[in-house]
């Protein structure tokens, strides 16, 4: 008896302090992140237009499923770090898609995060209050 095994492709995203590891797996385009639907997880209608992004940009909408676990940062974070791993996934099912997607900065780690609070000051940059009296 011959066992049916599953292709599944794998990419990790990150994004500020979030990381996401996401499983695109052959189906008709549900997405899921930490056990939850993404428009439940998210919540927000842009954060679902940025996860969809690759597949609206390389015209795989609804070919594969995604199954993700986001960690660490918030939701804002967690929802570029799907896109970033969706993106990397998509490449490993087709290298040929790598093209587009670097065409539009989806292949990319935004490496802006947050800047690190000094001593002898409030945060980052912000001194503490001075008054002369």
């Amino acid at each position: 008896m011959a066992t049916k095994s599953v292709v599944s492709y794998y990419g990790t995203g990150h994004r500020k302090n979030a990381t996401a590891k996401v499983w695109l797996v052959p189906g008709s385009g549900n997405i899921t992140v930490n056990e939850k639907p993404s428009s439940a997880y998210f919540g927000r209608e842009s954060l679902e237009v940025l996860v969809h992004q690759p597949f609206n940009a390389t015209d795989t909408v609804g070919r594969f499923d995604v199954k993700c676990t986001a960690l660490g940062g918030g939701i804002s974070g967690q929802a570029g770090a799907l896109r970033h791993g969706i993106s990397k996934a998509l490449i490993e099912a087709d290298p040929d898609l790598r093209p587009i997607l670097r065409r539009l900065g989806l292949l990319t780690r935004d490496p802006r995060v947050k800047e690190s609070k000094k001593y002898g000051r409030k945060r980052a940059r912000r001194a503490f209050q001075f008054s002369k009296r």
